[in-house]
């Protein structure tokens, strides 16, 4: 099987981020690397305020941004089909292009966009006065809005993505609001010298609460919650949780008090919301020392998005020497768990609101939560060589369970498109 193309592997902020030797150049500043912090640490704030695509106009963002453009949203499409979208490549006309031809020509029908990447800026152009000092000076699209009207204009599925708790840059702003070190006191860091905000962070939810209604009405149809959770690598002893844990609560439950927040702050403006999990969710049961669970996930967003990436599974998984060389039985296997268990955390619901627990009456209730399930499936060689036949498998294997929707992450932005319909 021929190599796709020359490609150079690191490792961000817990991705395999792919840089094509042909195709784009990523650049990043070294500061992000090398925080420092010359202001004194500030108490946080513990106050909180508070398949028809028919075109719904919603408030214009800013007119000196939008320059004209009525935004509009989109319903999702019965099955979403998407690829991923870095704010680099949002921001490149010549690079971006080419994935917009990627939609046109295939069975594509959603693009996923950062909005907010591992930096912690922001990924577009924005006055308003919460976000606009976060903005990227390196990787933004100053035409958001007139590139989602695009996409909108060819009925294309517009999600956005935030990495929510992972933020060097609001770290360094914000040191107080940030995982800390038992050691010193100073701002911890993982094992790829990133820095974390505390699950427990308030002023970080009303942040993100922003960033999401502000992203809404840019246009973006859905919103994309990613690393909602507490790291998961460095020297983990050494990480104090001051404004979470420390408090008493465990990672679980920060993480779902949070999930109770977002939704209580975003969902009334109308916007789709989905979050990433970690693959091993769906058959794990306890929270992988990182607060995620899939029931408490649930019924939060209206999509979950297990990230079953053959190659994150370590080797003797389910009795796999490589876990690589089965995409297929891989995917079918952690996707049929969380199906299983999706169906089961709405039975139990079922039998509750009829009062009980009767197998007969319960086996008559029909589940719907697994419909919520959505996994990003892998497009990228780690671990192995990832084409035609291994993307297919993995699509394969998501109908096979009773699926219907999927998101292929590929970090260098060039995609598998013969595993793709026409």
């Amino acid at each position: 099987m021929a190599i796709k193309h020359p490609r150079l592997y690191i490792h961000i902020g817990g991705l395999v981020v792919v840089l094509a030797a042909a195709g784009f150049l990523f650049t990043t500043s070294s500061e992000l690397f090398a925080v420092k912090y010359d202001q004194p640490i500030k108490k946080e704030a513990t106050d909180i305020k508070g398949d028809t695509k028919t075109p719904v106009q919603t408030p214009v963002a800013d007119t000196k941004i939008n320059q004209g453009v009525v935004v509009t949203h989109v319903q999702p499409p019965e099955a979403v089909k998407s690829i991923y979208m870095s704010q680099c490549v949002a921001g490149t006309p010549s690079f971006r292009d080419k994935l917009i031809t990627v939609a046109d020509t295939t069975e594509i029908n959603a693009i996923v966009i950062d909005i907010k990447d591992y930096s912690g800026r922001v990924g577009y152009v924005t006055d308003n006065p919460t976000l606009k000092d976060a903005v990227s000076d390196t990787c933004r699209a100053p035409d958001i809005v007139q590139l989602i009207d695009r996409l909108h204009q060819k009925n294309i599925y517009v999600i956005g993505r935030i990495t929510v708790f992972q933020d060097p840059y609001m770290s360094k702003i914000h040191p107080e609001r940030a995982v800390r070190k038992f050691s010193d006191g100073g701002v911890w860091k993982d094992g790829k010298g990133l820095s974390f905000i505390d699950v427990g962070s308030r002023d970080h939810w009303n942040y993100i609460v922003e960033l999401s209604k502000e992203s809404y009405k840019m246009g973006f149809d859905e919103l994309n919650y990613d690393y909602i959770r507490f790291p998961s690598d460095g020297n983990m002893e050494d990480a104090d949780y001051t404004l979470s844990v420390d408090k008493g609560k465990t990672k679980p439950q920060a993480v779902e008090e949070f999930f109770t927040y977002l939704q209580q702050q975003v969902k009334p403006t109308g916007v789709m919301m989905s979050a990433d999990l970690f693959g091993m969710t769906t058959t794990s049961t306890d929270d992988l020392g990182i607060g995620q669970v899939l029931e408490r996930a649930l019924p939060h967003f209206d999509y979950v998005a297990p990230m079953v990436y053959p190659s994150h599974y370590p080797p003797q998984f389910n009795g796999w020497a490589d876990p690589n060389k089965f995409p297929y039985d891989l995917i079918k296997y952690v996707m049929t768990s969380a199906v299983e268990r999706a169906n089961a955390l709405d039975r139990a619901a079922y039998a509750q609101s009829i009062g009980t627990t009767t197998p007969a009456l319960v086996a008559k209730y029909t589940p719907t939560t697994y419909k919520k399930l959505r996994p990003w499936l892998q497009d990228f060689d780690y671990g192995g060589n990832y084409d035609i036949p291994e993307v297919k498998a993995q699509i394969k294997a998501t109908y096979d369970v009773g699926l219907n929707s999927w998101m292929l992450w590929a970090p260098s932005n060039i995609y598998t498109t013969g595993a793709l319909e026409k």
